[in-house]
């Protein structure tokens, strides 16, 4: 239903927006923006979902290979006594644990395209144990909202596209990003567990939690040891030698065990196809949504209907220029990351601004598109307060965002 309400909600405050400038500001071209972002929208969709056929194979065969060769279960094992806590509907050793464990560690190495695949793969594991098929589970929800919060450690693609942008020092946002992301994950856990009655005050939720935050003030310390060339060349080799070594060891793993890798793989890149098919309708609804409402400058609207609220209590509202990024990361990855390159066009990667919509890129996932794509996968239509949770996550990761940059930068 909130899907429902939030599509619904997009074409009217468009409509309203339309209807407002074709009658009194004489906008006659409005109408061909809203018709032309409708028909390049639904394209895009349905190339997305096409592109991400080929990385879904893939990643579904190399999931299948570690599903039969014991590489799932045994990752289930090693975070099943945190998991069994903050997913109690999930049978114990459940191989959707595994996979959700390897979504979490390709999002906090910023690896999009193989956290996608693993999210799906374990998002239909949850869906054989949901007893009310087209209702969003707690486990789901759950899921999903440490999935959209995008925990990232390692933002490899925001450093990759700043020094596209000949910034001075490409690196710069790493460390402001780390923690943003660390900020909105940790709230997007303490709302869905209140929702959920969840005690999150347990001993071994407490030793997970606490182990995870000295591992990223650990890493914190390392990387903010070196300059920006080591920096960027550590990122890449830690990033690219975490993916290679899950393939290899779970093909490694399955030989040993005499398993037909081969044939696994098959299998697995199989339900590639199935699920790029399902993907394509939800897909194509949200991204027209999110392209009318961008169209008639309703985003416009917004951000400067914010600089004049933080005029009135007298506030520096540098920030207000980079929240098309954060209004719009939400809704599409695309979409944000388009803002955020306009965003150094207009004020330069190296300035406050520019380094503003770097970090809000890096902070937060694309929460609609997550829930559009990972709930139209298994046909889920009542999600719940997922995207509330979700949104409130974001929230906490763009307010967390500009704080830190105007720490560190400001």
């Amino acid at each position: 239903m909130a899907l429902n309400f939030i599509w619904i909600g997009f074409f009217l405050v468009a409509l309203a927006v339309a209807l407002f400038k074709l009658i009194f500001l004489q906008d006659v071209e409005i109408l061909n923006n809203i018709v032309d972002s409708l028909y390049s929208n639904a394209e895009t969709g349905f190339k997305l979902s096409l592109g991400l056929t080929a990385i879904l194979s893939f990643w579904l065969g190399i999931m299948k290979i570690g599903e039969n060769g014991g590489a799932i279960k045994f990752l289930s094992k090693l975070v099943s006594p945190l998991f069994t806590r903050l997913f109690p509907e999930i049978p114990k050793n459940h191989p959707s644990l595994g996979s959700m464990m390897m979504n979490f560690s390709a999002n906090m190495l910023g690896l999009d395209n193989a956290a996608t695949p693993m999210g799906l793969k374990a998002m239909n594991q949850l869906q054989e144990i949901n007893p009310k098929k087209e209702t969003a589970s707690n486990a789901q929800i759950m899921f999903l909202v440490l999935n959209t919060s995008g925990l990232t450690i390692i933002p490899v693609s925001i450093i990759a596209f700043r020094a596209s942008a000949e910034s001075e020092n490409p690196s710069l946002v790493f460390l402001p990003i780390l923690l943003a992301t660390f900020v909105s994950s940790l709230f997007g856990l303490i709302i869905t567990s209140l929702y959920q009655k969840i005690n999150l005050f347990q001993p071994v939720v407490l030793a997970y939690i606490g182990g995870l935050t000295a591992l990223i003030i650990s890493l914190f310390l390392f990387l903010g040891s070196l300059d920006k060339e080591g920096l960027t060349l550590a990122s890449n080799l830690i990033s690219s030698s975490i993916i290679l070594g899950i393939i290899f060891g779970f093909i490694l793993l399955a030989t040993l065990r005499k398993v037909n890798v081969y044939e696994s793989f098959i299998d697995g890149a199989k339900e590639g196809f199935g699920v790029a098919i399902k993907i394509i309708p939800y897909l194509i609804a949200m991204l027209c949504a999110i392209g009318v409402f961008r169209s008639v400058g309703a985003m416009d609207y917004l951000v400067e209907f914010f600089r004049w609220f933080f005029n009135l209590f007298g506030m520096d509202t540098r920030f207000v220029d980079g929240l098309p990024t954060a209004f719009m990361k939400p809704l599409s990855g695309s979409g944000a990351r388009g803002m955020m390159v306009e965003s150094w066009g207009t004020f330069g990667v190296d300035s406050f601004v520019g380094k503003l919509t770097s970090i809000f890129q890096g902070s937060t996932e694309t929460t609609f598109y997550v829930l559009a794509v990972y709930f139209g996968s298994v046909g889920i239509k009542n999600t719940r307060y997922a995207a509330t949770a979700g949104i409130l996550a974001d929230l906490a990761g763009i307010v967390a965002a500009i704080c830190i940059t105007y720490y560190f930068f400001g």
